[in-house]
């Protein structure tokens, strides 16, 4: 017999997600603007880049808010089985298609394509397809994709933590791998970029990787308790060897991306009664003074400052906390619609910049009119794939995980009686996404 957990209290009312939605237009907008100056505003981003690291400030916002509702996602459905189907539903039509996008720009010349070397195109394709492909050292086909890994890895973490009944460690979790960068940092432990990939070769690691992927994923997916627990320490053990091992970040930037992440889920629980606000509290003391720390020692580097770091880091969390005191108040309902449309901007608008890049070229000088204008063309096609793609592929996977004999048995069963009468569904975010 699985055992129950209550499920948690949730506030009602529209601003519960609209705060939410918010955090994800604006980080979209501030991603928008680190890609895009590179084409329409030059001279702005060098004087820029070395006080405030745009790209940065966005991606932490968007893992924070990850970290805050995918996991929660996973505890009120309390079936892994279902999780995935609702995950895979809601990151990969998009995905797909704007890849597909991209290869033919590629083919058609108006688009350049990345260098992926001596790789395979079955390699390439592989690793992509698992979206573990920065970690798993093939160069990024858009460069966006790049946190797409780390979203997949924090979603193998999860499951692991679930499936071995230690999800409610979350704060724990997060001060962890804190110190561990920290540490590393300090112990002066510096790995090559995708070390694991140049010792046993991309090809063999993207194939052990996918194949310890489809495994873990299947069997956390099954309905025996042994089968569960083996699953999901697969895929959380496949995880932690990579996010260190072969990343191309540095090693205390990917524990630090993990930290932040299991911060986002700590808030959530202190949030809805399943831990204290001290811990939470004390979580986020220990994770901001060791990224903060982690990368004043880390130094100034090529395309880092540690000035541009730090700052953009403690706005992201700022910011994070600017959008949960007000999560009970009036958010503009264009924070909220641009919120609606963040993954398709995502994805988007690197493609849009790379044509425009190989047929136009890049400003020598500032044109914030173009910059203007080219928001003005992403923001009508994301709504245009928003509504064909992302809508129903998500109303798809709301109906697939809860059909009988698809969804199967809860591994945690939710109490409905600590649910407040008229709840609305809860939403999620890959960074900018609904769950």
């Amino acid at each position: 017999m699985t055992s129950r957990l209550p499920a948690p209290a949730v506030p009602d009312g529209p601003s519960r997600l609209g705060w939410l939605d918010a955090l994800r237009g604006i980080a979209a907008l501030v991603v928008v603007f680190d890609h895009s100056s590179y084409t329409f505003m030059p001279d702005f981003r060098r004087e820029l880049m070395p006080e405030f690291n745009t790209s940065r400030y966005g991606i932490m916002v968007f893992f924070l808010v990850s970290g805050y509702i995918v996991p929660a996602s996973l505890e009120r459905r309390g079936c892994v089985r279902a999780f995935w189907i609702g995950r895979f539903l809601r990151v990969y039509p998009l995905w797909a298609a704007v890849v597909a996008a991209a290869l033919v720009a590629g083919v058609l010349g108006i688009a350049e394509m990345p260098d992926f070397g001596r790789q395979s195109a079955v390699t390439v394709a592989v690793a992509h397809v698992t979206m573990l492909q920065e970690l798993l050292g093939t160069p990024n086909l858009l460069l966006v994709l790049w946190t797409l890994s780390y979203e997949m890895a924090f979603y193998l973490l999860v499951v692991a933590l679930f499936t071995v009944r230690l999800h409610q460690r979350s704060a724990a979790v997060a001060v962890t791998l804190a110190v561990a960068a920290a540490v590393s940092v300090a112990a002066g432990v510096v790995l090559p970029v995708s070390a694991l990939s140049d010792m046993v070769g991309t090809g063999l690691l993207v194939a052990v990787t996918s194949v310890a992927m489809a495994v873990a994923i299947c069997c956390a997916s099954a309905t025996s308790p042994v089968l569960r627990v083996f699953g999901g320490v697969l895929g959380g053990v496949t995880a932690l060897v990579l996010i260190p091992f072969n990343g191309t970040v540095p090693l205390w930037e990917g524990l630090v991306i993990l930290a932040v992440m299991f911060l986002g889920t700590a808030v959530h629980r202190a949030e809805h009664g399943r831990s204290t606000w001290r811990r939470a509290a004390r979580a986020g003391a220990v994770v901001v003074a060791c990224a903060v720390g982690s990368a004043y020692w880390h130094g100034d580097v090529s395309h880092f400052t540690r000035r541009g770091w730090i700052t953009a880091f403690l706005l992201a969390v700022l910011t994070f906390g600017a959008g949960l005191a007000c999560r009970r108040r009036h958010i503009p309902s264009t924070l909220t619609g641009l919120g609606t449309l963040s993954y398709s901007v995502y994805l988007l608008h690197p493609l849009l910049l790379a044509v425009f890049d190989h047929t136009i070229g890049r400003r020598r000088q500032d044109h914030p009119v173009l910059e203007a204008a080219f928001l003005a063309l992403l923001l009508p096609l994301c709504l245009l794939t928003h509504r064909c793609i992302e809508a129903p592929s998500q109303a798809w996977g709301r109906k697939l995980a809860h059909r009988p004999g698809i969804a199967g048995t809860p591994l945690v069963r939710v109490d409905r009686s600590a649910v407040q009468p008229k709840e609305a569904p809860l939403r999620a975010a890959v960074p900018h996404q609904r769950d």
